[in-house]
Order: C-alpha cells, then structure tokens, then sequence
C-alpha cells in the first residue's frame, strides 16, 4: 500500500541538514545491533552527543550514514522510517504541499484527499501490528 503514495529515490534529501533526528534508546540498540560492533565504538565514529541528544554525526552535510541511499536503512532511527510519510500531513494540506515539495518519493498525482486516505490506512495498519 504504500508504493501507491511513496516510492523512495535514494536521493538523500531527507538525509542532509546542519543536524539529524535525536535517537531514542531502542533506535540507538537497533542501530548497534544492525552495525554490529560495540555500543561505545558506535557512539565515538558515528554519533554526536550533546546532554541527553543523541544523534548522527553530519558529513560533508549529510548523516554519515548516507552514501547514495541510508547505509543502515533496517537499523536507522524510527523518526528515519516514518519519513516522509509523517501523520502531520492529514492534518494540513501545508504540510502536505511543504513535504512533498522537499521529497520527489512523495507521488502527488492523486490529489490530497486520496493521499491521505492511504496514509490514514497505513498508519492504522501499523498501529495494529
């Protein structure tokens, strides 16, 4: 179902910025998990740690783990994989316009509504599980 609204371009928009997406403590274990070598090891090369902020360093302006697509895609962060299709959008059409604006993944075509039917479909779905 989700093809039917988003189809990712590996084109790292979503990936590049002046910062990331905080981690929570199961994002940082399925990421050490997925990495497969020592918490610690992970948070030195990979991680900026500001307080209780947890999140991935910046490289040449992007996550470092995105080269030509996320290099940790079944171990990144939760905030990471509900992107773009972010519950915000069935609040506003804004958002809606701003996001699919800045996500060619993101497929218009249908119109609003439809988008948000499916979405609202999606995210009941998982949910549920």
């Amino acid at each position: 179902m989700e093809e039917e609204i988003f189809e990712c371009q590996q084109c790292g928009y979503c990936c590049q910025g002046e910062t990331t997406v905080s981690l929570t403590d199961d994002d940082l274990q399925r990421m050490v998990d997925y990495i497969g070598i020592p918490e610690k090891e992970v948070k030195e090369k990979y991680l900026r740690i500001t307080g209780n902020v947890i999140q991935m360093k910046i490289v040449d302006g992007h996550c470092i783990f995105f080269d030509k697509g996320c290099t940790v895609h079944p171990g990144k962060p939760w905030r990471c994989s509900q992107w773009p299709l972010h519950p915000s959008i069935l609040q506003d059409p804004n958002n809606f316009e701003a996001i699919s604006t800045s996500c060619p993944g993101i497929k218009t075509s249908m119109g609003y509504e439809k988008f948000c039917d499916i979405l609202s479909a999606l995210i009941r779905a998982k949910e549920h599980k």
